[in-house]
């Protein structure tokens, strides 16, 4: 690493913390009685979430696809001090479910405080090989679902100077290879997000958007694509969840976690076109060793 680089990276490290240090503070008890809609909650991350949500005594409206694993969260909510705790099961490639799960929440929680969007489909760690259907079945899951759900609580988020939290991926920040559908719908949700944060701007609208760059995260989904390829540790998700809490109700326009994907999208490392010379059409055991965050899912 020549001299400009390390002076570079340094540089990016102390502008990261220098505006950490200078976020407004967090306090817990903000989100007591907050009426919050969660989504992909029955594992992982938002699982995760609606914990942090539920300790901090919300009242939180949680779904997924898995009603028995949503009927399991939502209890653990309760004991862990939510004010109210509700569940809908719904299957976001289908282009009915996501409207229809913002009117649940509005009709249950007599409107919205905070929508958190963080769920995603499933897609192979693999070279793409002309699936264009997987692709526009993904679209729906993890860009269009989203912006049907924004529109529909807008109001209610406009009504309240709610937040809007959208879960993205350092994958909707660079390229890389094996990941083609995925890292396509998370550019593109970065993309649309990113815009219509400075579009309500314009308007000074009451709704702030948080979009959060998250790395490799210790979900199972995750784990699953990674096993017998990552070499480096996984992040919490509980910790992930919290930091997203925590950015969404400050109001910040973006989170980095953990802290040095900042620093990586940032620096444009290139990466793809190291590995692109360097592989073969066999995916490699040490693949995530090269390149970790191009494994985050």
């Amino acid at each position: 690493m020549g001299s400009f680089t390390k002076a570079l990276v340094v540089s990016l490290f102390v502008g990261f913390l220098a505006v950490k240090w200078t976020s407004p503070s967090f306090n817990a008890e903000s989100l007591r009685g907050a009426r919050v809609l969660v989504t992909g909650a029955s594992t992982g991350i938002g699982e995760q979430l609606a914990y942090h949500y539920a300790k901090s005594g919300a009242q939180i409206v949680i779904t997924a696809r898995r009603e028995a694993m949503l009927q399991q969260v939502v209890e653990k909510c309760m004991d862990l001090g939510a004010q109210k705790a509700l569940y809908i099961t719904a299957d976001m490639g289908n282009v009915l479910d996501p409207e229809r799960v913002v009117d649940f929440a509005l009709e249950k929680l007599g409107g919205l405080d905070y929508l958190v969007v963080n769920h995603i489909g499933p897609s192979p760690f693999t070279m793409w090989e002309g699936d264009v259907e997987h692709i526009r079945w993904l679209m729906q899951v993890n860009f269009y679902s989203h912006v049907q759900m924004a529109w529909r609580a807008f109001d209610s988020l406009e009504q309240s100077k709610g937040s809007l939290i959208v879960v993205s991926s350092l994958l909707g920040k660079q390229s890389s290879p094996f990941v083609a559908p995925y890292s396509s719908t998370k550019h593109t949700l970065n993309g649309f997000f990113g815009s219509l944060y400075h579009e309500l701007s314009i308007k000074k609208s009451n709704i702030s958007i948080t979009i959060c760059t998250l790395g490799l995260i210790d979900t199972e989904a995750a784990m699953e694509k990674v096993r017998n390829i990552a070499m480096l540790p996984a992040y919490p998700a509980t910790d992930a969840a919290l930091n997203i809490i925590t950015a969404g109700a400050t109001r910040q326009p973006e989170l980095y976690y953990p802290w040095f994907t900042y620093i990586m999208n940032k620096k444009q490392w290139q990466r793809a076109e190291v590995l692109s010379k360097n592989l073969t059409t066999t995916v490699p055991r040490n693949i995530c060793s090269l390149s970790p965050y191009h494994c985050s899912f």
